[in-house]
This record gives structure tokens, sequence and C-alpha cells, in this order.
């Protein structure tokens, strides 16, 4: 067997199937390349699910890690350690708001978020005990705990991990309609990814988003925006919210905040909001730990000079319309997205996603699939144009191969 077939051999006899990845085995990486265990190179346009906005390696952030390795990692929130106030300060101010609470991933940000919601909806709306109800978008994709596919609709993150968590409704994503609707005395927030990023790049309706802000504000309930994969660059903007001029109560962040060098995650409100929470109450051994909050640091400095920003628009631009040229033709039924983020709908005669998603590898480039016939692009913001004309080359090379 070649190194590749080994390692895949091991890992499929040695870990759960929970996942299925593509049969490439990484072993380095840099900028937008990665390189596998037999050299061969491969152009990362998934970027670890916006993960790695900044690249693969980037040098400002494996510097910042490397000096805080030498200092301190962990300490525990037991005691204060000397850039945890900085970091919150400096995440606080990016985003408008005034108080932060660090945690490690995507998920755990979100039940902190769910968790916070509530206790506002108790202690300060006034909600009766264990009444409060959170609305959210079906197709959502917010984690994979037990309470967050509590609340999902696809059967494949859902089905055979119940009992479910109770007090969410269900409502069709970009429908102000049927959201108005469901909300009552005993709603707390609402809980929606700006742009849904799983279920193939979905972009809401023009004035959804600032409407969910006025029914939000009208209604006295949370407006909770999930950026952890459309926010910090990807979409062109800081967050995606801000396509819209919409500011939420809370932002829940991940993924890109940690660089793709370490998890971290927080959620970013108001002093009113979590300051709901006593000593106690809620924490993470690691949350805010001093590694995480340097490499963060790091990430919200490059951030503040909107450079990333700026190269995801001009590039997006760019991505999107090339994208749209291939539609039309029989291979492309649809392309959706904003910034450097595209989902693309396959015409399945010409194969699933995760088909797709294979031919491309033998390509050189590295996509993910989702809900069967879609692949989804995202580079790194740093990827080159030439390199992106690189990948778009060959995605026509595999869509024109009948």
């Amino acid at each position: 067997m070649s190194t590749t077939e080994t390692a895949i051999a091991s890992a499929e006899a040695h870990s759960a199937h929970n996942y299925h990845p593509l049969p490439v085995v990484v072993a380095s990486a840099e900028g937008a390349w990665m390189t596998d265990v037999e050299g061969r190179r491969y152009l990362d346009m998934l970027a670890g699910y916006s993960a790695l906005n900044f690249g693969h390696g980037n040098r400002r952030l494996i510097d910042a890690a490397k000096a805080q390795l030498e200092r301190v990692t962990l300490t525990s929130r037991a005691f204060y350690h000397d850039r945890f106030a900085e970091f919150c300060t400096e995440l606080a101010a990016l985003c408008g708001m005034e108080t932060v609470l660090p945690m490690n991933t995507g998920a755990e940000a979100v039940e902190t978020a769910v968790k916070t919601a509530r206790k506002w909806g108790y202690r300060v709306k006034g909600v009766p005990d264990g009444m409060a109800k959170i609305i959210v978008a079906s197709d959502n994709f917010h984690g994979r705990t037990t309470t967050i596919v509590s609340f999902s609709t696809d059967p494949e993150a859902r089905a055979d991990f119940g009992p479910y968590t109770p007090g969410f409704e269900i409502v069709p994503y970009g429908d102000l309609t049927a959201m108005r609707e469901a909300m009552t005395e005993n709603t707390v927030a609402v809980l929606i990814e700006p742009i849904q990023g799983e279920a193939g790049v979905l972009v809401p309706p023009a004035g959804y988003l600032p409407g969910v802000r006025e029914l939000t504000r009208e209604r006295n309930v949370l407006f909770i925006a999930d950026e952890i994969q459309s926010g910090l660059g990807r979409t062109g903007k800081t967050f995606a919210l801000d396509h819209e001029g919409v500011v939420p109560d809370m932002y829940v962040l991940g993924k890109a905040l940690g660089g793709g060098v370490v998890p971290v995650s927080a959620v970013v409100s108001s002093a009113d909001v979590l300051g709901v929470f006593r000593p106690g109450e809620h924490g993470s051994t690691f949350g805010g730990n001093p590694l995480a909050c340097a490499v963060a640091l790091e990430v919200i400095a490059m951030l503040r000079t909107g450079e990333y920003q700026q190269r995801a628009a001009e590039l997006g631009d760019h991505l999107h319309r090339e994208l749209g040229l291939l539609t039309g033709g029989g291979a492309v039924e649809a392309v959706r997205g904003r910034g450097l983020w595209a989902g693309v709908d396959i015409a399945p005669a010409l194969g699933t996603g995760r088909e797709i998603s294979e031919k491309l590898m033998e390509q050189g480039v590295l996509v993910k699939d989702t809900h069967g016939s879609t692949i989804r692009i995202a580079p790194p913001l740093v990827i080159s144009k030439e390199d992106l004309d690189w990948g778009l080359d060959r995605l026509r090379t595999v869509l024109s191969a009948r």
C-alpha cells in the first residue's frame, strides 16, 4: 500500500467513523496550499470552514503563539492572566459591544448564548421559570451538542440523539412573517446565521436581517447572530451583518478567531445581557486561556487594518463573477454567497457534490460537499488571484468532463 493508503487504513481502523474525509492525508501547509504525505500539493478552497481565514501557518499568528508558549499557556479562570483583559477589551471594541465571555469551540459559544438568553429572559424580561423560548431557522447549523441538534432540521445531525431539549421554535429561514407569528411573550431570543453556511451558503432575502432587528427590538427579544463561519472578514466585511447595517444584541464568534492555531470562541454582548451571570454559573477550564488570548489578539489586530476584509470583497467579486459564468450551461444550477464564500449547486447529471469534490481533489483542489449536490468554496482570505483562478480553472475542467 502507498503511504496515503496506509495512513487512511490506520485511521479507519482506530477512529470513530463520524466523518467521511476525502482520501488525502495532509502533512504540511502554508498560505492557501497543503501538501500530502507523498509530496502532492493541493489548493485549499475550504479553509477549515473559515477557521483558516488567514491561511495556513500565518507568520504573525505563529509568532504570537510561539511567544506566548514561552511564557504561560493555561491558568484556568481561577486566576487572572496578563492577556485576558486586553483580549476582552479589544474584541468588545471590534464588535462595538461591552462585554466578552470567552469559550473554546463554536458549539460551546452557541450553548453559552442559549444559556445567556434564557437567564436574561427569566431575570430581566420576567418570563416564567422554565417557559423561555428561542426562535431558530430551518436548515440551521449551530453545532452538534445534544441541545443544538435538538433544533436542527437535518436528519443526519439529529436522528437517534433524543430525547431532545425543548424550548425552541423553528421557522423558515428568510421568512419574517413566520418569525413574527412564532413570537410570544415567552420568546427570549432569535438565534440565526446571517448567512447559512452548512445549508449551502444561503443568503437571506434583502431586508430580512434589518427586519429581524426591528422585530426583536419591538418585542423585547434578543437578536443573537451566529457569525462563527460568516464573521471576521469572510464576506468582505468584518461581520456579515455589516452588509445591511445591522447590529445584533449578541455576536457568537469562533473559528477564524483562533487563526487556525488554537480553538477560540466567544459570546460578545452588552454588560446588561452578559451581566446576568454570577460566579460559578457558567465556565470552561480552557476558555480565555493565555495562549488563546494571545493568538486572538493578533487576529483582532489584523482585522483592524481592513486589509483582509478588502481582499475578501475584491476577490469575492471576482469569484462570484467567474462562478456566475458557469450557470446556464447545464453544469451548474445555481451559485450563492458573498465575499470569498460560495455555494455551487452541481447539476445532478454530472454527479453528486461528493463525486465532484473527489474529482477536484484529483486535480489538486480541495473543497467540501454538502446536502448532496452542493459544493462549498471558501479559500483563505490570503489566497492570490492567480491561485484562485488556477482553482477555478480546475473546476471548469471537472465540470466540462462529461
